[in-house]
């Protein structure tokens, strides 16, 4: 078995997944792998999954050895935001072509890429990522990043992901690896301290942990690392000292967090900062395992009292919306952490659940949910197209939360629709961030455009057309309907 399929091999049979633990051991050996279907990978490839959890390093240039559609698919494909340098907002590309593919300059042309990054940057490091041509066609990128790292004297790092491996979640973990076998470790800071975290499954989507990490500066809590959210490849380098890890979403990165704590005995808690239960709690439990590292057991009353100061200003600021939204219906269809977390936020001020994707979960945030819920009913893996649209048109949901992609099922369906996926443009997490989901979910529902579109049109009333046609052969009665329809105010359509 080559080392790539060991690397996959290892990452499917991934000990800290409850999944695993249950089987025997025989079926465990097999892991999780199964072969691909036309339209996997629709969600996202492997190569997909590795450049969401890296780019998000700010500081690092990111070249993709292939041919110049895998960058243009791929890049600035998360909401992600950086509180300082630029450089990942730079498109690298190898850009190979069928003449280069054909005449072997693959590895050639890679090697120049990197020399030309690092004249012209000067980078902290660089990522090389390879797609499924370069894989294909077996360039070593391997091999080419060590004699470049060795030539040039920075860190350059192979990024193995191609995309015909496996699904983005596949991607997310070999991406981890990367950072295992090449970056974590590699550097010794000379600050670390009683008071070092580290977060994981957290991408600063619209800058939302910007809203978080003010409150661990008020506890004198200093995240190590943040990966990958507005992450340096420095403290990513130096991410072994922590003392404690938070995972925010462990599908994604569960690989990295189980060996950290394995290889660097770095504790790990698997926690939210959607909902204000949920960051108060969070808090509570990254006090709770800093204490147990050696910290002054004074910060679990600071904990404590931040916790109370916060939640008291946070459920002031929801009671001017829970008259507004109590009872309101509403779907959820998402997935990973979102499908236990967000629940649970928008239970505290009354919203009503009336169904929660479980796709992307595993089986920790299918217990959490099942908790959470009492009903499992309301749990569903996935729903076809036909059937969201049937579920939204009877209207069984006031508004449905989700990702870019089934939006329009929810348009057709004349239903109000909030993002709460990558693309969106406003930060949802820690106490801030609950207040400000309440406000977007108040105004996509009580927003008056959602009972206009749900009036006949002025063409479809005919029996007030034919009482009022016009006397006139000049104007014609659907130029006369528009002008009457036009003369409407929005109190005519009645109470929204």
């Amino acid at each position: 078995m080559s080392l790539f399929n060991a690397k996959i091999q290892d990452v499917f049979n991934e000990p800290a997944c409850q999944k695993n633990q249950g089987k025997d051991a025989k079926a465990r050996n097999k892991g999780c792998s199964k072969p691909l279907t036309p339209g996997a990978a629709a969600g996202g490839c492997a190569f997909d999954g590795a450049k969401i959890v890296l780019q998000p390093i700010t500081d690092v240039a990111h070249l993709i050895h292939a041919p110049l559609a895998c960058e243009g698919n791929s890049w600035d494909n998360r909401g992600t935001a950086s509180s300082g340098p630029t450089l990942w907002r730079t498109s690298f590309t190898t850009d190979l072509t069928e003449l280069d593919v054909v005449m072997g300059q693959g590895e050639r042309k890679l090697f120049k890429a990197i020399r030309e990054i690092k004249e012209a940057y000067a980078p902290p490091a660089i990522f090389v990522y390879s797609a499924c041509v370069t894989a294909l066609i077996g360039d070593d990128i391997e091999a080419v990043c060590k004699r470049a790292a060795e030539k040039f004297g920075l860190p350059v790092v192979p990024v193995n992901a191609p995309g015909l491996v496996g699904s983005k979640n596949l991607g997310n973990k070999l991406a981890g690896e990367a950072l295992l076998d090449h970056v974590i470790g590699t550097v010794e800071p000379d600050d670390a301290g009683p008071y070092d975290i580290n977060i994981l499954g957290e991408f600063n989507l619209s800058g939302e942990f910007w809203l978080v990490k003010p409150l661990l500066d008020r506890l004198g809590i200093r995240v190590r690392a943040s990966i990958p959210g507005d992450a340096r490849y420095l403290d990513v380098a130096s991410a072994h000292r922590a003392r404690a890890t938070m995972m925010v979403c462990s599908t994604a990165l569960i690989n990295l967090a189980r060996k950290m704590e394995e290889r660097w005995d770095i504790p790990l808690f698997e926690g939210s900062f959607y909902g204000i239960t949920d960051t108060s709690e969070a808090l509570r439990q990254i006090a709770g395992l800093l204490v147990k590292k050696g910290a002054d057991p004074e910060l679990l009353d600071r904990t404590e009292t931040l916790i109370a100061e916060e939640e008291a200003i946070g459920w002031k600021k929801l009671e001017a919306y829970r008259r507004r939204l109590q009872g309101k219906r509403v779907l959820l269809n998402t997935g990973g952490v979102k499908s236990w977390s967000v629940v649970h936020a928008l239970m505290e001020i009354g919203i009503e659940i009336v169904g929660t994707s479980v796709k992307k979960s595993t089986v920790e945030d299918k217990e959490r949910l099942k908790q959470i819920l009492k009903d499992e009913n309301h749990m569903f893996e996935s729903l076809a197209p036909r059937e969201l649209y049937a579920m939204l048109s009877e209207h069984k949901a006031d508004i449905m939360l989700s990702g870019g992609r089934t939006q329009f099922i929810a348009l057709k369906a004349k239903i109000p629709w909030l993002d709460i996926n990558q693309e969106r443009q406003h930060p949802y997490a820690g106490y801030d961030g609950m207040v400000e989901l309440v406000r977007q979910i108040d105004l996509a529902i009580h927003n008056p455009i959602w009972c206009q579109v749900r009036e006949p049109a002025p063409w479809d009333c005919q029996p007030a057309v034919k009482d009022e046609l016009p006397s006139t052969k000049s104007e014609t009665a659907t130029v006369h309907a528009f002008k009457k329809f036009a003369g409407t105010t929005a109190d005519d359509f009645g109470e929204c």
